[in-house]
């Protein structure tokens, strides 16, 4: 899975917003914070409002909260508030895409994929981070260390390993 400077951005404004509950916060806070360009960080933000993630008020006692408690948004709901679903395969969410011959099964794969993605980002909140209070699988997962380990490209064609 490919996380995008859009998802890292738009977790890491809720996390500034989820500090300051249930104070609002204004842009330029949430920008300097977290070095976001200003233009970048309204853009999101239009987006998780559209979503209902967060809500905001002009004017001097202005700023941007969280429309529900940061308990309440998981990291899943972020993503698909600015990039749409957690997994897909062309654009097509993995359901909606068939496979003949040989590849039959690869649907299957993608399927799978995607319900490992949901157990970790619909399972960690707003909340679980801003307190750093992950779940326990998190550190469960974290504690392999192969989790930490980086696994080699593949090497070009004509070039020995």
């Amino acid at each position: 899975m490919h996380i995008s400077a859009r998802i890292d951005y738009a977790v890491r404004i809720l996390l500034e917003i989820a500090r300051a509950q249930p104070n609002s916060v204004k842009a330029e806070t949430i920008a300097t914070a977290q070095d976001i360009s200003p233009k970048i960080l309204e853009s999101i933000a239009a987006q998780l409002r559209r979503a209902d993630l967060v809500i905001s008020r002009r004017g001097p006692d202005g700023g941007y909260r969280l429309a529900r408690t940061a308990g309440e948004i998981s990291i899943a709901d972020v993503i698909r508030a600015v990039e749409g679903p957690l997994a897909s395969v062309r654009g097509q969410r993995p359901e909606d895409v068939a496979y003949s011959g040989v590849a039959e099964p690869l649907q299957r794969v993608w399927i799978a994929l995607r319900v490992n993605i949901r157990a970790v980002l619909e399972q960690v909140s707003i909340a679980d981070i801003a307190t750093d209070e992950l779940p326990d699988f998190v550190a469960d997962l974290v504690s392999d260390p192969g989790a930490w380990t980086r696994r080699p490209a593949p090497a070009p064609p004509g070039v020995d390993p």
